[in-house]
């Protein structure tokens, strides 16, 4: 029994050791930022090209999950540099964004718009 006791706790520390801390944190499924509004991304944004597209008018609908001058990434979780200098989160390498028109925690009204947005996922 204690045998099987201590396996259980090595397989929990090692799946605790490949999760990757980072900006966001999951509920029901999804990323959801600091104030627990879901987080989406955006398949315009080329993975790991270390940018953002949605720039402007388009970032004014969909707000960046920014990241502070001494914010480092790790693990599956990086930094971008957007076009006005600025630093924004980036999971695997796609930036991630709120959704201007979700009003709630909870909320996931910005899945799907214009078949471009998607929910972020681990």
């Amino acid at each position: 029994m204690r045998r099987l006791a201590a396996l259980a706790c090595t397989a929990l520390l090692a799946a605790c050791a490949s999760m990757t801390p980072g900006p966001a944190t999951v509920a029901d499924g999804v990323f959801v930022g600091p104030n627990r509004m879901t987080l989406y991304i955006f398949d315009r944004d080329v993975a790991a090209s270390g940018k953002s597209v949605c720039n402007g008018p388009c970032a004014a609908n969909w707000p960046p999950l920014m990241a502070s001058p001494s914010d480092t990434g790790g693990g599956d979780w990086s930094i971008v540099v957007r076009d006005d200098g600025s630093r924004q989160w980036a999971y695997r390498g796609k930036p991630v964004y709120y959704w201007a028109k979700d009003a709630k925690p909870g909320d996931r009204t910005g899945d799907g718009v214009n078949n471009v947005w998607r929910l972020a996922r681990p």
